[in-house]
């Protein structure tokens, strides 16, 4: 290479790992979730029958009870109140709804004199604070019977 002028041409320089690790802060790098944490979307998310509506449930509420038989049917949590996010496919309108289980469980058992609830969970089916789609029938059938929800 043939240099025209008598400039000094900077030499390049050697990057320091330790200046650049200087540089991510504390916030970006607690931001990262390990391979353990990482929740797909899909298990969060149930569909209706047709396929026109998808479903959410994120628990707002437990209850500091203990759960009994915890040596059989591990740790779990008995949930209160949660969040019930359901967007129509067809018209992309978002509907949300919040529902105290406990007083709609008690309301089914006095009007109809049975209840089909267990808000008991599992806590490993508890992600990012929603609940898994293979436990979101279990939360809202007493909503449903009393016709609170439609889904």
């Amino acid at each position: 290479m043939k240099i025209l002028s008598d400039e000094k041409i900077d030499e390049p320089t050697e990057i320091n790992s330790a200046s650049l690790l200087e540089t991510i802060s504390d916030a970006e790098v607690n931001s990262r979730i390990s391979f353990e944490e990482f929740t797909d979307e899909r298990t969060l998310i149930s569909h209706d029958a047709f396929g026109r509506k998808q479903m959410k449930i994120k628990v707002l509420e437990v209850s500091d009870e203990e759960a009994p038989a915890k040596w059989k049917l591990g740790d779990r949590v008995k949930v209160i109140k949660i969040l019930v996010t359901i967007r129509h496919l067809t018209t992309q309108q978002v509907e949300e709804a919040e529902f105290d289980i406990e007083k709609i469980e008690r309301e089914l058992a006095e009007k109809r004199h049975y209840t089909s609830t267990n808000r008991w969970i599992p806590v490993d089916y508890i992600k990012n604070g929603y609940v898994l789609n293979s436990y979101h029938t279990r939360l809202i059938s007493d909503a449903a019977a009393l016709d609170y929800i439609v889904f």
